[in-house]
């Protein structure tokens, strides 16, 4: 949970998306929550690493998203992993169908943040990596803490 400029708070993030996926465009929708729900994510207790987005009828939903119940929240229950609606503009909701159903892409939540008091979520146009493109991403990685490593000791000498 760390505060960035322009009133953005982060509070979760799904770091395995990028190493297991290639994410070709992202998009920021906002999302419904209920008010219990609002404080819970408010507090951190919100896990999206194994959710995924689907469109159903012209409307985006997230799937499988865990919000633990908030303590203080009285009689009010609600299930931990209900599906949660995800405002967009139908042109948006749109374009992506198409390339969902045409080019068979995913749609993998990446980010959930507050902006100026709403929570909202960046998913992420998504294809799916191959063991051997998995493999390469660490090479990749490796390859460049070897050479930040090298240049951190460059310099102090």
């Amino acid at each position: 949970m760390k505060k960035s400029g322009g009133g953005v708070k982060d509070v979760a993030s799904n770091r395995k998306a990028k190493f297991n996926y290639f994410i070709l465009e992202s998009y920021e929708a906002g999302i419904s929550l209920l008010g219990a729900e609002v404080k819970s994510v408010r507090a951190g207790k919100v896990s999206i690493n194994e959710s995924y987005a689907v469109l159903k009828d012209g409307e985006a939903f997230v799937m499988n998203m865990d919000i633990a119940p908030y303590e203080n929240r009285g009689y009010v229950e609600y299930d931990r992993r209900r599906k949660r609606k995800l405002l967009l503009h139908k042109r948006e909701i749109r374009k992506i169908s198409v390339k969902v159903e045409e080019r068979g892409f995913t749609l993998i939540p990446m980010r959930m943040f507050f902006k100026r008091g709403f929570a909202k979520m960046v998913i992420g146009l998504a294809k799916g990596k191959t063991h051997g493109d998995k493999r390469e991403t660490m090479k990749k990685r490796d390859a460049d803490r070897e050479i930040e490593r090298a240049m951190k000791s460059r310099h102090r000498k």
